[in-house]
């Protein structure tokens, strides 16, 4: 399974598309392929019909749209948009800000 130097909760500015500039947050990662959920980015709108037993209404709904982690770019707290590298300290691989070398949070 490969996996992403994005996690789930970091920030992320959009670099490509119509969503270009937003900066939000990760609500979930896919590794397998490539792609990841961003808060209020590619937002489409998506039929619901309602279900009988369930009391749920039927309607159009709105919801994001997966986007390749190639279009977006991780927010550093320092110095923002920014590439990721890797350092080892100790035994723990730790994620650190190309730009200004601050060590970023990692996934528990």
């Amino acid at each position: 399974m490969p996996s992403l130097d994005i996690h789930r909760n970091d920030m992320v500015k959009v670099l490509t598309g119509s969503d270009r500039g937003k900066t939000h947050r990760v609500l979930r990662v896919f590794p397998d392929k490539g792609t990841l959920l961003v808060e209020h980015v590619r937002v489409v709108k998506k039929t619901v019909s309602s279900k009988t037993g369930q009391n749920t209404r039927g309607g159009i709904a709105e919801q994001e749209s997966p986007i390749h982690v190639s279009n977006v770019a991780l927010v550093c707290p320092n110095c923002g948009p920014t590439r990721i590298g890797h350092k080892i300290e100790g035994d723990i691989r730790v994620r650190v800000c190309k730009k200004c070398g601050q060590t970023l949070p990692t996934k528990k």
